[in-house]
């Protein structure tokens, strides 16, 4: 089989896996070439244990065939910083959960080396864009070259804070504790959605869950979802809500979310993870 028919095949096991819903999102997978932004092969696979970061470690495919990255594997960027091509399944089933549009304004935080902002490129489409931030200088120049045939995206050195304009979708592809006010400010007032992995810190890494927020106007609602493990974002980061996203962890205040309350109040028994103007909060929107 060709490169095209592996990707193919590879596009659609995420979809069957993953229960993809957006058809635009698997042709994405089949269209972008993962190998453009890993690097000549022999590539660094990791082994991860959700529940046990920095447990695992790294084995290495044996040749540079691409088609040993067409896998629902997390491939390494900088094995030396346990840095990844993250695990497709997972980012999969957040792009999918964000139900991105033709044409819809998105931004991505944590471009890494452009991989995942290329499948965002294919699916908001020609008439659509992506803009991507990169805290660390290198990756954003690769990701910038890496990200040349896609006219619809621009690549930026810097961690999100400073957006021009509404988004119709912000991903923060790194683990924060809280929503930075530039993000939530940031969305478009009529259905704007921000995915933010919620984590507390362990070492590089952090552990914790996903929560997707949607604004209407004054109100954002939230919930949310799956688990994660994931790099730490350089911004949005207070480690003394670590005891928080913990006991919402344990309790299962996660699966009680239903706003974002940025007025400001006293902590009370619906607030699950507490901080003035992000409060993550049980009450509804």
């Amino acid at each position: 089989m060709d490169q095209d028919t592996y990707r193919r095949f590879y596009a659609e096991e995420l979809q069957a896996v993953c229960r993809l819903r957006s058809h635009t999102l698997v042709d994405a997978f089949a269209n972008v070439p993962r190998e453009r932004f890993l690097g000549p092969g022999p590539w660094q696979i990791r082994t991860m244990d959700l529940m046990n970061p920095g447990a695992g470690g790294y084995y290495a495919t044996e040749d540079d065939d691409p088609r040993r990255i067409y896998h629902n594997i997390a491939v390494a960027i900088d094995a030396s910083r346990d840095l990844n091509n993250g695990h497709p399944g997972t980012l999969a089933t957040w792009i999918d959960s964000l139900r991105i549009r033709p044409g819809d304004r998105v931004v991505h935080i944590g471009a890494g080396t452009g991989y995942y902002t290329a499948i965002l490129a294919e699916t908001c489409g020609a008439s659509g864009s992506v803009l991507g931030f990169e805290a660390d200088a290198r990756l954003a120049e690769r990701a910038a070259e890496n990200l040349r045939p896609w006219t619809n995206v621009l690549v930026s050195h810097g961690d999100g804070t400073e957006l021009a304009g509404p988004a119709d979708v912000i991903f923060v592809n790194a683990g924060v504790t809280y929503a930075h006010g530039a993000w939530l400010e940031g969305l478009a007032e009529a259905g704007g959605r921000l995915l933010l992995p919620v984590t507390a810190a362990f070492g590089h890494v952090g552990k914790g869950f996903v929560a997707q927020i949607e604004r209407t106007g004054d109100r954002f609602s939230a919930r949310g979802s799956s688990l994660v493990m994931i790099y730490n974002c350089t911004v949005a980061r207070d480690e003394s809500l670590a005891a928080s996203i913990g006991k919402a962890l344990m309790s299962g205040g996660v699966m009680k979310l239903r706003s974002l309350r940025r007025d400001p109040h006293d902590e009370d028994p619906t607030c699950v993870i507490h901080r003035q103007g992000a409060c993550l909060s049980a009450a509804e929107a």
